[in-house]
């Protein structure tokens, strides 16, 4: 019988110096830190690599799903709810809606009912059919609380799982300012009070905590994540002084976060979260281990939605999707793809849907709890987010809690600090949004129907669109991170005449094509209609087919070094009749300044405000 053994006993131990070293080598001189290792927008820096030595240390590693303090889940299964969100213009059209997308997989219907006198009769003809106690159903919209009170009176039962997005802090925050006549936001939770008790132990959830709106706002993972920490703390803080326990609390509550396209980071994101809420909770002494468990429903990122190029929003929603599965979240809901700048239409609800019913039926994802357990990098992201997200929810709680900071402008400022920083990085690069700042669709064309309107709006995450408020603070200001990008291609689509950038490529052919696709991307970007072109054997021969053309911009793409003749050739014969781009920052640029050409364009450039100004200067 032959002797069993075991593979890897037969290679020796590499320390972490030893893979250093050899990288070290690789790299040929260069620096390792610039080279490798990625400074996150959280302001962490991610290494290349990590090994088992990396978790030593880590506090919660080891731990089990449905175990305090629920950082691997806070349930013995990763199964969560699929859940599509339909607008209540009429309770009968939006129950056939529903009982529809119910037989294509859905089981969670978000209802948003914008109607305050919304009656009995309007709920009954709306729920007909929807068997409570097989699906979740999710109320939001201005007729929330009166739907609450009908739904507790007349459909609270046990195993019916409801929930209520009666969140009036997210209200203020987004609005700048309580309900009229409250004064102070405590004043708002009497209603609240009165639903939980009125609830008793059935597992509907009234009051939502709507983090999501941070993440519309431009705020990072950590932030999302103490200020949403900050927001149901002081839900849990108020309600309990008003003399709830912390069981009825807790149990009564469910965040709403967003998920954005840092893969990874998302996953880490949901993990410390359920483990800070834990923390948080333990500190009132709950008696029930539902009151430490975060029930988080997450919602794919509007933020990053695009409306040029939109079917990439379906690619964002798809791996947005499939962080959250991974990371144990209890609903999950991807947005349509043209959500940002139309209704849904049926194709792209569809699609939506689909997306998690991959993740579920052919990816088994829903098979295996927390299957990133014991990854070295996730459950060091986990820790980093964890201890970051903490120290800031401690400089909320220092300054009196969330409506204390939010008075005060401490998290306006804050993510205004982060935003601001973020449309730097998309607006010079840093930061891709596919198919927006980088690599866009040059043939695609805004359609005649689309206003200004409809490429600049944000719906602000499900944010209540009514009005009653006094404000008393800074709101906080919602958008997508292409809105400028894609207003400035919105205005050449609306030009009175098309703008053409024409491709002037001589000198060394590589050098030449790489910057033609390069300079094609960049005018792109604007909504320049750009005209690439293999090569031409000489300059006149591309200056006269430029002017053949009628291009109103020729950018000279050549290698630096035949720039200095090239370059100033091309101007000479161009002088007047378009505006003469070179590509790239050869070292010979004051020698091509002083010969006339003033334009350049190159990798460092802000795109953005390059963009604006070749619009101005081309009238449009």
């Amino acid at each position: 019988m032959a002797e069993k053994k075991q593979l890897m006993a037969e290679f020796p131990p590499v320390s972490t110096q030893k893979w250093k070293e050899v990288i070290t080598a690789d790299l040929k001189g260069a620096d390792y830190e610039k080279k490798l290792v990625w400074k996150t927008l959280e302001g962490f820096a991610v290494e290349p690599f990590y090994r088992a030595e990396d978790l030593a240390g880590l506090k919660h590693i080891g731990g089990k799903a449905g175990e305090f303090p629920y950082v691997n889940g806070a349930k013995m299964r990763n199964d969560w709810f699929v859940r599509q969100t339909i607008k209540v213009d009429c309770p009968k059209e939006a129950n056939k809606q529903a009982l529809d997308v119910l037989m294509r997989g859905v089981d969670s219907i978000g209802f948003v009912v914008g109607d305050k006198e919304f009656s009995k009769a309007d709920l009954d003809v709306l729920l007909n059919g929807i068997e409570l106690k097989a699906v979740e159903v999710a109320f939001s919209g201005c007729g929330v609380k009166n739907v609450a009170t009908l739904f507790i009176e007349n459909y609270a039962a046990e195993g019916v799982r409801a929930t209520f997005d009666i969140d009036p802090l997210k209200k203020a925050t987004k609005k700048g300012g309580y309900c009229k006549g409250c004064g102070e936001s405590c004043n708002c939770f009497n209603k609240l009070v009165e639903l939980i008790k009125a609830k008793g132990e059935s597992k509907i959830r009234i009051v939502g905590v709507g983090g999501v709106l941070f993440n519309a706002a431009g705020a990072n993972a950590v932030q999302e994540l103490a200020f949403s920490l900050a927001m149901g703390h002081e839900y849990l803080a108020a309600l309990i002084g008003m003399g709830l326990s912390v069981d009825q609390a807790a149990c009564s509550m469910k965040f709403t976060m967003a998920i954005s396209s840092n893969y990874f980071m998302e996953i880490a994101k949901f993990r410390a979260a359920r483990m800070l809420w834990a923390n948080i909770v333990k500190q009132y002494n709950p008696q029930t281990s539902c009151a430490s468990k975060m029930r988080v429903h997450t919602v794919t990122s509007e933020w990053n939605m695009t409306v040029y190029d939109p079917y990439v929003n379906m690619l964002r929603g798809t791996t947005e999707a499939m962080s959250a599965a991974i990371a144990g979240v209890d609903s999950i809901e991807v947005l349509p793809f043209d959500h940002c700048f139309e209704s849904p239409t049926e194709f792209s609800t569809r699609i939506a849907r689909n997306a998690q019913l991959l993740l579920k039926e052919e990816s088994h994802l829903d098979q295996v709890v927390d299957p990133s357990a014991g990854s070295y990098y996730i459950e060091t992201l986990t820790a980093k987010i964890a201890e970051a997200a903490w120290e800031l929810f401690k400089k909320v709680e220092d300054k009196g809690g969330y409506c204390a900071s939010l008075q005060e402008g401490f998290i306006q400022d804050i993510i205004k600090a982060t935003s601001d920083a973020r449309d730097k990085s998309i607006a010079t690069r840093r930061e891709t949004l596919l198919g927006t700042n980088q690599y866009p669709n040059f043939n695609e064309v805004a359609d005649k129907a689309v206003t200004a309107q409809d490429v600049t709006r944000c719906t602000g995450q499900g944010t209540c669109g009514c009005g009653g408020t006094e404000t008393a603070f800074k709101p906080l200001r919602t958008y997508r991170g292409a809105m400028e990008f894609e207003a400035l291609r919105f205005k050449t689509d609306k030009a009175a005449k098309e703008p053409k950038a024409f491709m002037l490529t001589c000198g060394a052919l590589a050098f030449a094509r790489a910057r033609a696709q390069f300079s094609c991307n960049f005018f792109a970007c604007a909504g320049i209609r750009v005209q690439d072109n293999t090569y031409f054997n000489s300059v006149a021969q591309g200056a006269a087919a430029a002017l053949e053309a009628k291009a109103e911009i020729v950018v000279v793409c050549a290698a630096d070094d035949d720039y200095a003749t090239l370059a100033v050739e091309a101007y000479n014969l161009l002088k007047g009749k378009a505006i003469v781009v070179v590509a790239g920052a050869p070292a010979c640029r004051a020698e091509l300044e002083a010969a006339g050409i003033k334009h350049f364009i190159s990798v460092k450039d802000n795109v953005l405000e390059t963009l604006k100004a070749y619009q101005t200067e081309l009238g449009i």
